[in-house]
C-alpha cells in the first residue's frame, strides 16, 4: 500500500510513505534531483512465519482477552513510556504481532521484558485491550517454553518461596534489621508473618519451583 504525499513546505519535497504489515518506509524524494533518502526499512514477514492459531491461543488467556478487538489507532504507544526508547517495543506493534500469529518473533525478543506494567496502555485504550496483560501472557509463555527470564524477576520470585517478601535480601533472605527498627522509629505497623510452608506448596502445585530450577537469565535488555 502506497501513499504520495506532497507537503506544503519551503524545502518542496514529494514524501513517499509506504506502508508494510508492521513497517514503514518513508522516502524523501526532491523536486529537482534525483537523490533519496530512505528513513525506514519495512520488516519483510514470510508466510511461514505465521501461526493462524496463535491469536485464538492468547485470547483464551485471562487478560489477553479483547485482543482481537484492537484495530490499531496507535494510543497505548503515543502514550507508553518505554516505546520512546525502544525500536521493538511499541505496544500497538505487539498487539499486531500477536493477531498475525508471529509467535516466535514475539518470543524470542527480550524487548518484552521492558514493560514496566504502568498501565497507561490499558487506562487509555478506547477498545478495552489490556496491551499489560497482553505483555504478562507473552512473559509467561517466554518462560514456560523458553525458559527464559530476567535475573531480577528470578531473584524476586526467589525471594518470595525463601522469606515470604518480594524484596532482592542477598544471600540469606533474611529481612534487614535495620529497616524493622526504622518501620518502628517512623511508628509504622510490624510486618506480617509470611506463612513459608503454605508458599512454598503453591510453588510446587503451580509449578514455579520447578521453572526457578530449569529457568535460564540474562541481565539486560539489550534492544
Amino acid at each position: 500500500m502506497i501513499f504520495y504525499v506532497k507537503p506544503k513546505s519551503l524545502f518542496n519535497y514529494h514524501t513517499l510513505i509506504q506502508f508494510s504489515v508492521i513497517g514503514v518506509k518513508i522516502t524523501l524524494m526532491g523536486t529537482n534531483e534525483m537523490s533519496e533518502k530512505e528513513e525506514y526499512v519495512p520488516i519483510v514477514i514470510k508466510a511461514e512465519e505465521l501461526d493462524p492459531k496463535f491469536k485464538y491461543e492468547m485470547s483464551k488467556i485471562p487478560g489477553a482477552e479483547n485482543l482481537m478487538v484492537c484495530y490499531q489507532c496507535g494510543t497505548c504507544t503515543a502514550d507508553c513510556p518505554i516505546s520512546r526508547f525502544s525500536e521493538f517495543y511499541r505496544p500497538r506493534k505487539i498487539a499486531r504481532m500477536v493477531q498475525l500469529g508471529l509467535k516466535d518473533r514475539l518470543l524470542s525478543d527480550d524487548a518484552l521484558w521492558l514493560c514496566s506494567t504502568c498501565f497507561t496502555c490499558v487506562d487509555h485504550c478506547p477498545q478495552g485491550v489490556e496491551i499489560a496483560g497482553i505483555v504478562r501472557a507473552l512473559r509467561n509463555l517466554v518462560v514456560k517454553e523458553r525458559q527464559m527470564m530476567p535475573l531480577v524477576s528470578k531473584e524476586l520470585a526467589t525471594s518470595i518461596l525463601k522469606s515470604g517478601y518480594a524484596l532482592i535480601l542477598g544471600a540469606t533472605y533474611e529481612f534487614p534489621k535495620s529497616k524493622l527498627k526504622k518501620r518502628e522509629m517512623l511508628s509504622l505497623p510490624s510486618l506480617p508473618k509470611p506463612n513459608l510452608p503454605d508458599l512454598k506448596k503453591i510453588f510446587k502445585v503451580t509449578g514455579t519451583s520447578e521453572l526457578l530450577e530449569k529457568t535460564k537469565v540474562f541481565e539486560r535488555v539489550e534492544s
